[in-house]
């Protein structure tokens, strides 16, 4: 029930985040966070297997989500609810944090 409420907010979101030029010093940023942050469950770069089965790749995530849209998750604490023996912690991350890990994000969506 909260992923569906997580959806819903993801898709009234939509295109609400600007599109500013996108800097290398975000990126590698962006990619340190997840390293320090996500790297335990997601798969971060652009090959490989998650380390936790049912969290996505990172390099797939714009195949199921908006990944601009996510910037108010991220800011609000995005909850992500499965039946996992692992959950998601809840994160919030400052506005910069959110830029830099979503300009990540979209550097894995070019492979």
């Amino acid at each position: 029930m909260k992923l569906v409420a997580f959806l819903v907010g993801v898709v009234l979101v939509a295109g609400v985040v600007s599109a500013a030029p996108v800097s290398t010093l975000e990126i590698e940023r962006g990619r340190a966070y997840a390293e320090r942050h996500c790297a335990t469950c997601h798969a971060i770069g652009r090959t490989g297997a998650s380390p936790y089965s049912p969290a996505p790749p990172f390099r797939t995530l714009h195949e199921r989500y908006d990944v601009e849209a996510l910037a108010e998750a991220l800011a609000e604490g995005m909850i992500v609810g499965h039946g996992g023996a692992r959950q998601m912690p809840q994160f919030v991350l400052s506005p910069a944090e959110i830029d830099d890990l979503l300009a990540y994000l979209k550097s894995l969506e070019a492979g």
